[in-house]
């Protein structure tokens, strides 16, 4: 009887609501995800803080691994422009190098220097974060050119989700399954060109443990990123805290750090 009625229940989650249409059926799980991520709250975050264990991947074996506390204040949103600050310091101590991206350009900071990011490498960095559905969902959702369509519902990993492409002006899709009974996201997908063969590359996110943040916000303390269904980095939250009133000197380049040149 309990297995009966689980899946009626996973069967009535998948029935669209009468007289949607594919458009109106997608605005509709959006609005719901953003709600469910703390509405107004969510929107009108000003910064965030998360701290935990980074890894970096090549051909599925740990690359990379630290310490990371990542800083991000959102700025007010440009259509098809990355509108966000953000600072990614490494090392328990926060002394073990730092990566600071802004909305003109992103820097490797060490002992040596800050280095400029290469225009591939930067470039990389502003697509990643246009097509982040969070991204999406906290600045991008009024953007001129931007269409939503519903692909219906069906099953990950056993649950039940809701599917919608969002396109934007520029004609890039991201995909992203949002939970139907949490209704928040769990995976999203995109195609970007690959510059080097010139073919396209599968770019995935998939997203876990939400949590309550101080605050009234909910976020995902897991994420782990994929390309061509290979891992190439995954964050472990262990904390996250929003509207710290981040100080300006976070994503500024400190005045006794040498400059040097743009990576090659």
């Amino acid at each position: 009887m309990k297995r009966a009625a689980l899946v009626l229940l996973a069967v009535a989650a998948l029935a669209p609501a009468a007289d949607e249409t594919r458009q109106q059926r997608a605005k509709r799980v959006l609005d719901e995800a953003v709600a469910a991520l703390g509405g107004d709250a969510f929107l009108h975050m000003t910064d965030r803080v998360e701290t935990g264990r980074a890894y970096s991947f090549y051909r599925q074996q740990i690359s990379g691994y630290s310490t990371a506390t990542i800083y991000t204040r959102y700025l007010a949103p440009v259509p098809g422009k990355v509108a966000v600050r953000e600072r990614e310091l490494f090392g328990k101590k926060q002394d073990e190098g730092s990566l600071l991206f802004t909305e003109t350009g992103a820097w490797d900071i060490s002992f040596h220097g800050a280095r400029p990011f290469d225009d591939q490498r930067w470039a990389s960095y502003q697509d990643t974060t246009l097509r982040n559905i969070f991204y999406i969902l906290r600045q991008r959702l009024n953007e001129p050119g931007l269409s939503l369509y519903s692909q219906g519902s069906d099953f990950y990993e056993r649950a039940p989700v809701e599917i919608v492409d969002i396109t934007d002006a520029g004609g890039v899709t991201v995909t992203v399954m949002f939970d139907r009974f949490s209704k928040l996201p769990v995976r999203q997908t995109y195609r970007r060109r690959n510059p080097q063969f010139k073919d396209f590359d599968t770019e995935t996110t998939l997203f876990g443990k939400y949590r309550a943040v101080p605050g009234g916000v909910k976020w995902p303390y897991d994420v782990r990123r994929e390309r061509n269904g290979d891992k190439i980095y995954e964050m472990y939250a262990e904390s996250v805290e929003i509207d710290k009133d981040i100080s300006d000197s976070i994503f500024t380049i400190p005045s006794n750090v040498k400059l040097l040149p743009k990576e090659k």
